[in-house]
């Protein structure tokens, strides 16, 4: 299985951005889709974006409204969220995670491997 590290997240104020890696231990990271998710304590974990396998495809939840970009360099087994705008309801542990399949998906059963989680916290 592989291992992805996170790093990345801290604290910003609302309008500021913040950029997230995820780095996997082996080179089967660019086989498979990269999902991006967010977890707010006493809540479940929700989707937030995910990239295909080559980069071409990608999806983001409805909240992100065109302000996060998720992005993968395979040559360097990393991906990337670009958070910008952020805003206090954005404050959360964000995960990376490996997805199981190619495509795209939204469904955190699709995801076989995680990151540690790195937390966002958005200052009004």
């Amino acid at each position: 299985q592989v291992h992805l590290v996170q790093s990345g997240g801290g604290l910003v104020q609302t309008g500021g951005s913040l950029r997230l890696s995820c780095a996997a231990s082996d080179r089967t990271f660019g086989n498979y889709a990269v999902g991006w998710f967010r977890q707010v304590p006493g809540k479940e974990r929700e989707f937030v974006a995910a990239i295909d396998y080559d980069g071409a495809g990608r999806i983001y939840a409805d909240f992100v409204n065109g302000r996060f970009i998720a992005t993968r360099d395979n040559a360097d087994n990393t991906g990337h969220l670009q958070m910008n705008n952020l805003q206090p309801d954005d404050t959360a542990v964000y995960y990376c995670a490996q997805s199981k399949v190619i495509w795209v998906s939204r469904r955190e059963t699709d995801f076989g491997s995680w990151g540690q989680g790195t937390q966002v916290t958005v200052s009004s």
